[in-house]
């Protein structure tokens, strides 16, 4: 794709008009995300328990003293010698938040149906140090439609749609909040809800060639787990001019 080059004057008007739509399109998630505020509250009827670094942990538990809780459900299944590249690349941004999270009364947890030697070993790998816990032998995982038998296979239910799923295990977030001694879920989301999260498609998105996707046979298909990329080619100059 060639684009106009053109006079500063005439590329400051084109900025401006996309600014308008950018503050446009702030307002519309200003609003969305009040709207998801808005939700009803589902109470949490079953005691889950989940293995963590200090032994058996309970729903409740994983909020570490805060009110509110944000779990990050990554494809790590039982026996995997790794996990999924894709929830390998939203994991390498959630080490920067989790402190920031905590001064707003947010804890947040992963939870894998791995058992927990598992998951140890591959966040020693990958060099995490977020808090991760093994929900394996729970419903947890089948509950929030992030695992499935095999027999579900086709008939799956993922972001809300019977349509199946590839996998046996899916990747997602959901949130919850307690009070006192009850945990309510007030939200989860799955599949392009996730995007939020990866910083680096939002940098990608303001770079000028933007995620670079299309010609791929599906659109994480560059992704690797982060000690897996080659070093990465030089372009040559012009190569994005056509």
């Amino acid at each position: 794709m060639r684009h106009a080059i053109v006079s500063q004057d005439e590329w400051l008007t084109a900025r401006k008009a996309l600014l308008a739509k950018e503050k446009e399109f702030s307002k519309v998630r200003d609003a969305l995300s009040a709207a998801r505020r808005e939700l009803p509250w589902m109470k949490v009827e079953k005691n889950y328990a989940f293995d963590g670094p200090q032994g058996k942990e309970m729903l409740a538990d994983l909020f570490g003293g805060k009110n509110q809780l944000i779990v990050y459900h990554f494809m790590l299944g039982p026996g995997w010698v790794q996990g999924c590249p894709s929830c390998s690349f939203l994991a390498d941004h959630f080490d920067g938040t989790t402190t920031h999270l905590a001064q707003r009364d947010v804890s947040f947890v992963v939870v894998s149906r791995a058992p927990r030697a598992e998951i140890e070993a591959y966040k020693k790998r990958m060099g995490w140090k977020f808090k991760w816990v093994s929900s394996y032998g729970s419903d947890f995982n089948h509950d929030f439609h992030v695992s499935f038998a095999p027999a579900e296979k086709e008939t799956a239910e993922y972001n809300y749609v019977k349509s199946g799923f590839p996998s046996e295990e899916a990747p997602g977030l959901s949130a919850f909040i307690r009070d006192n001694d009850a945990v309510y879920h007030t939200y989860s989301t799955y599949a392009r809800g996730l995007d939020i999260l990866i910083s680096a498609y939002n940098l990608l998105d303001m770079a000028p060639k933007g995620r670079d996707e299309d010609a791929l046979p599906w659109s994480m298909a560059w992704v690797r787990r982060h000690d897996e990329y080659e070093p990465a080619p030089v372009a040559k100059a012009g190569c994005c001019c056509g």
